[in-house]
C-alpha cells in the first residue's frame, strides 16, 4: 500500500498526464453534478460517471456521518445485488478507507489481495484489481468523506494518472456536500419550525383550550375526544356561529393524522361547476381559464383531513358526484381521464335539518347516510348562558390583543350580555364585544357602548336605566344589586362631564335621584369631592 503526497500542479501536467478518458469522464461527471437538486443523488450520478467512463469497475463515494464520525456509503457504482450497504460504516483509522480518511492522504494500492487491512464489508471487492482512495476535503483541515475506486488498468503510470484524476474529482464534490449539508439544515431547521407549530396549534385547539364547562359542552368534548382516535367520518350540526369549525380543528389536530394537512371549503360560497374544481382539480384545457393542471382540496387532503362546511347547501347533483368519492375513495379531475384515489378522512359542518331536507328531496337520503356516522351537535350559546362570562373575557382578550390595550367588562355589562338571547351564538358575541370596544373610549366596558342585534336588520342599543339593575319599589337600584362595575360606570360618567350631576344622569339614562343614589352608596362624594 502506497500513500501518495499530495499532487502538485506542476507534477500532474508533466508526461501527458491528462488524457482523453480523463477528459471525457470528467465532462460526464461535471454533467452528473448539475442534473439534480438532491445530494445523494448526485453523489450516485458521479459514481455512475466513474463507473462508465473512467474505466472504473467499482466507485464508492463514502461521508463522514456527523453523529457518529464514521464513514457511512453513500453512492456504489454499479448497483446491483452486492450494493447493498446501508447498514455499513468505517471508523477512521478501520480498514483501508479508513486509513485514507486518518491519513488525509491518497492511498494506492496496486492489488487489492495482497493487502490484508481491506475488510470488504460490503463484499465489492475485486482482489486482483488495484484500488485507489481519496480523501474528500473541504478547506484545508476538514475531512468529510473518501472516494474510492478499483480501476480495471494494472499499468502503474496510469493508476498515478487515475489517482490525480480522483483527486480532481474529489475537489468538485466539495460544492454537493456542502449543498447537502445545507439541504440537511434547512430540512433539520424545518422539521423543527413545523414541530413547533404543530406544537402551538394543538395548544391553541386542545381540548382544555376550547372554552365551555358546562354540561352540554362536556358532552361534546368527550365525543370529539373518542371519535379523534379513529378515522370515522364526522358530521357536525348546529346554528350558524356555534364554533363547528373550531371543534372540526380539535378532532384533527388530535388525532394520529395530525401532522397531515387539514383542508377546509366552503360549500355554501362556489357554484356547482366551480366547486367541482375546486374539490376534485382540473386538467389543462379543461374549460376556458383553465391554463394549467390544478390539485383540487381532495388531493391536496391526502392523508389527512378534509372540513367541508356548509354542505348541506350542495346542489342534489353535486351530492351525486360527492359520494362517490366519500364511499369510494377515488375521482377523475375535471377534463381528465385518470382516476385518482386519495385518504382522506371527513369532517362534514351543517346548520340545516338534514331530515327534512331529505323528506323534500333536497338532500340525498344515501349521501346523509354515509354522512351521518358520528354525529357531533353543538349547542347554541343560549342553552350554555354559564358558560357565556368566561368566553366573553377570552374574546375581548382577543380584541385586546388586536387593538393593542386592555379591555375589562363591568358586571353590569357582563349581566346585560347574559340577558341576551344571542341568535348568532359566539360569532355574534364576538361582533358585539368588538363594537363595544370600538364605542369605548376608555378600558371598560359599559352597557351604552352595547348593542344588541335582536333579529336580521334591527339594531338596538341598550338603554342603561332598564339593562342595568333591578330596581325597588321606590325607583332606586337595590344596594345589593349595585357591584363595583356600578360604581366604575358612574364613576366613568362624572369624569366625561366634568362632575356635574346632572349630565352625568342624562349620559347614563339615570334620574338626578338615582344617580344621586348610587354616588351616596358608593361613597363617591367622600372620595372624590
Amino acid at each position: 500500500m502506497e500513500i501518495l503526497e499530495p499532487f502538485t500542479e506542476d507534477a500532474v501536467f508533466t508526461g501527458n498526464a491528462v488524457t482523453t478518458t480523463d477528459l471525457r469522464a470528467l465532462f460526464h461527471v461535471g454533467q452528473a453534478l448539475h442534473l439534480s437538486a438532491d445530494p445523494r443523488r448526485t453523489m450516485q450520478s458521479v459514481a455512475e460517471a466513474l463507473h462508465q467512463y473512467a474505466d472504473m469497475k467499482i466507485a464508492t463515494i463514502t461521508l463522514v456521518d456527523s453523529s457518529s464520525g464514521a464513514l457511512v456509503i453513500n453512492a456504489v457504482a454499479p448497483l446491483g445485488p452486492n450494493a447493498l450497504c446501508d447498514d455499513v460504516c468505517y471508523r477512521s483509522g478501520e480498514g483501508v478507507l479508513g486509513t485514507v480518511l486518518a491519513a488525509g492522504r491518497t492511498i494506492l494500492v496496486p492489488r487489492a489481495g495482497d493487502e490484508p487491512r481491506f475488510l470488504n464489508k460490503c463484499g465489492l471487492l475485486e482482489r486482483n484489481l488495484p484500488f485507489i482512495g481519496v480523501p474528500i476535503r473541504i478547506g484545508a483541515q476538514e475531512l468529510v468523506g473518501v472516494l474510492a475506486t478499483q480501476p480495471r488498468l494494472m499499468n502503474q503510470e496510469r493508476l498515478m494518472q487515475q489517482a490525480w484524476f480522483l483527486e480532481m474529482v474529489s475537489h468538485l464534490l466539495v460544492q454537493s456536500i456542502l449543498l447537502a449539508r445545507k439541504v440537511e439544515e434547512e430540512k433539520r431547521h424545518l422539521a423543527a419550525h413545523r414541530d413547533q407549530l404543530l406544537m402551538e396549534v394543538r395548544n391553541r385547539y386542545g381540548f382544555d383550550n376550547v372554552v365551555g364547562r358546562s354540561a352540554a359542552m362536556r358532552q361534546v368534548f368527550d365525543h370529539v375526544r373518542m371519535v379523534s382516535r379513529w378515522n370515522t367520518t364526522v358530521l357536525l350540526r348546529g346554528e350558524s356561529g356555534t364554533g363547528k369549525e373550531l371543534i372540526a380543528h380539535a378532532i384533527h389536530f388530535n388525532s394520529p393524522r395530525a401532522k397531515a394537512p387539514f383542508v377546509k371549503l366552503n360549500c355554501a360560497a362556489l357554484p356547482d361547476n366551480l366547486l367541482e374544481s375546486e374539490l376534485f382539480g382540473h386538467e389543462k384545457g379543461a374549460f376556458t381559464g383553465a391554463v394549467g393542471t390544478r390539485r383540487g382540496r381532495f388531493e391536496l387532503a391526502h392523508g389527512g383531513t378534509l372540513f367541508l362546511d356548509e354542505l348541506g347547501e350542495i346542489s342534489p347533483a353535486f351530492q351525486a358526484k360527492l359520494l362517490r368519492v366519500l364511499q369510494e375513495g377515488e375521482f377523475e379531475r375535471v377534463g381528465g381521464e385518470q382516476t385518482l384515489r386519495v385518504d382522506v378522512r371527513i369532517i362534514a359542518a351543517t346548520n340545516r335539518n338534514l331530515e327534512e331536507a331529505v323528506q323534500r328531496g333536497q338532500f340525498r337520503q344515501d349521501l346523509y347516510y354515509r354522512l351521518n356516522v358520528m354525529t357531533i351537535t353543538l349547542p347554541p350559546l343560549r342553552a350554555r348562558k354559564e358558560d357565556l362570562p368566561e368566553i366573553a373575557r377570552f374574546l375581548l382578550a382577543r380584541i385586546a390583543k388586536r387593538q393593542g390595550r386592555r379591555l375589562m367588562l363591568t358586571d353590569s355589562t357582563m349581566r346585560v350580555l347574559i340577558r341576551h338571547d344571542w341568535p348568532g351564538n359566539v360569532r355574534e358575541l364576538e361582533n358585539c364585544l368588538e363594537r363595544a370596544a370600538v364605542m369605548s373610549e376608555g378600558n371598560l366596558l359599559v352597557p351604552e357602548s352595547v348593542i344588541l342585534v335582536n333579529t336580521p336588520g334591527e339594531v338596538k342599543p341598550v338603554q342603561a336605566a332598564a339593562a342595568m339593575v333591578p330596581a325597588t319599589p321606590d325607583g332606586e337600584a337595590a344596594p345589593a344589586e349595585l357591584g363595583e362595575g356600578e360604581k366604575d360606570r358612574v364613576l366613568q360618567a362624572l369624569r366625561k362631564t366634568g362632575w356635574v350631576k346632572a349630565k352625568a344622569a342624562r349620559l347614563l339614562g339615570l334620574t338626578p335621584r338615582q344617580i344621586a343614589y348610587r354616588i351616596k352608596i358608593f361613597a363617591i362624594e367622600t372620595e372624590t369631592f
